[in-house]
């Protein structure tokens, strides 16, 4: 089956050749496998009766970066606004200029320090520990971060700071503890984010649901003229609509998917283009990342078909090599060899797949655990990942399938099915 112009439901209406969304609507199949329309008003969010992660789960995960911690050799590990503060306390934090950072030290509870007129709205955010350190506009919050290294009995050795703890703290906090020896945290907070909970894969679950839906509706949105803005809007809106906040929506048309990332230059839709679209949102904090290729309004051709099933072997392949204590760079070992013996490549040249086969995912779309040639880190239960190795042929077209996994007891289950073909790129819900 190919999807074809009289195939999409009508879900927007073209104003002087710009798609405008006026009322999502939904997809579903019915019992004939073909597809029925929904009103907007038929259409409801998809995330009623979700748990985020609870108290209780925050502070096992301190209880783990504190045995880290021991482990290594660490006194403490500093966190400064981002995704890992979150994951740890719960507290979502903008990185202004002024430091709010929180100290976990190796023993005892979570410490915080933050400007003076923020205490009290960081107070209403804090559930794991309850001292604050303030510091005034025209005192040094690394005087205040000293103090709490200080005050938790760290009188020398080993620091932990986070990977996205920036510099000019880094830097201040050395020169006013330099007796202490300031080192990276990965192994910490890499180690801890790396393994998922069955809350947090939950949560992964729902999001990949709801980008699904959404890029359905995306697709059967598309028209001729339309342009990668349009395209994203629809799947923005639709992401909201069912409950999710949104992250990214990116399509590229014709011979501009042989960019992985997409080209600068302007794009309108036409008929046999090659359609890569890239899209993501998050639910609780959680995110889903999914790709798919298909040929918009005519059938595809036999070069598109080809390299369209290439791909999908290659993302077979990379699924089949995911076995648990296997290597993470095993999966891009194993996709990446049916790509290169089809005459592509070498390695990562192109034409042929430029890019690492997956990468980890969590709170953050990138994070932890890439499949990628010299990552020797085991396959265990709970680690999240992507499973997407790209074909770019420059001057030609690029195609790229991605649905992310997560590890079982007994091997890899897919957050979102694979396309089955070309012109049925959702077959239905997760195997």
């Amino acid at each position: 089956m190919t999807l074809k112009r009289r195939d999409f439901i009508q879900l927007s209406t073209v104003v002087a050749g710009t798609t405008l969304l006026t009322g999502i609507q939904s997809c579903q199949s019915n019992e004939k496998g073909m597809q029925k329309e929904l009103g907007p008003d038929q259409l409801e969010p998809m995330t009623s009766g979700i748990q985020p992660i609870t108290k209780a789960e925050r502070a096992s995960r301190i209880e783990k970066a504190q045995r880290l911690l021991n482990d290594q050799q660490m006194e403490a590990l500093i966190l400064d606004a981002g995704t890992s503060l979150t994951y740890f306390t719960g507290i979502s934090w903008w990185p202004s200029e002024r430091p709010m950072v929180a100290i976990i030290p190796s023993q005892g509870d979570v410490r915080y320090v933050c400007p003076g007129f923020e205490e009290a709205r960081l107070r209403e955010l804090i559930t794991q520990g309850n001292d604050v350190y303030p510091w005034q506009e025209d005192e040094s919050p690394y005087k205040q971060i000293a103090l709490v290294l200080k005050d938790a009995g760290i009188k020398g050795g080993k620091v932990g700071v986070e990977e996205r703890v920036r510099f000019f703290i880094v830097d201040g906090i050395r020169k006013e503890s330099p007796h202490l020896d300031f080192v990276s945290a990965d192994h910490v907070t890499g180690a801890c984010r790396l393994i998922k909970s069955a809350a947090e894969i939950a949560l992964m679950q729902v999001a990949n649901d709801i980008t699904t839906n959404a890029m359905k509706i995306g697709m059967q949105a598309l028209a001729v003229g339309m342009s990668p803005a349009d395209f994203s809007a629809i799947v923005s809106s639709a992401h909201q609509t069912f409950g999710a906040e949104h992250d990214f929506a990116d399509v590229n048309f014709g011979e501009a998917t042989a960019f992985p990332h997409g080209s600068a230059k302007p794009q309108r839709l036409k008929q046999g283009d090659i359609v890569l679209m890239d899209c993501g949102c998050r639910v609780s904090g959680y995110s889903s990342d999914i790709s798919r290729t298909i040929v918009f309004g005519q059938e595809p051709t036999k070069r598109q078909l080809e390299i369209w099933s290439l791909e999908k072997e290659a993302q077979a392949a990379g699924f089949a090599a995911a076995n648990l204590m296997a290597a993470c760079e095993d999966v891009d070992a194993a996709a990446r060899a049916i790509i290169t013996n089809a005459g592509f490549g070498p390695g990562y040249k192109l034409p042929g797949l430029p890019h690492r086969t997956g990468h980890g995912i969590g709170m953050d779309g990138h994070e932890w655990g890439n499949m990628v040639k010299g990552n020797r880190q085991p396959l265990e239960p709970g680690m999240c990942f992507s499973i997407e190795p790209n074909i770019s042929i420059p001057g030609e077209f690029g195609v790229r399938l991605e649905d992310c996994v997560y590890m079982t007891d007994t091997g890899p289950k897919w957050f979102s099915r694979p396309s089955k073909s070309i012109g049925e790129p959702f077959p239905g819900a997760p195997a």
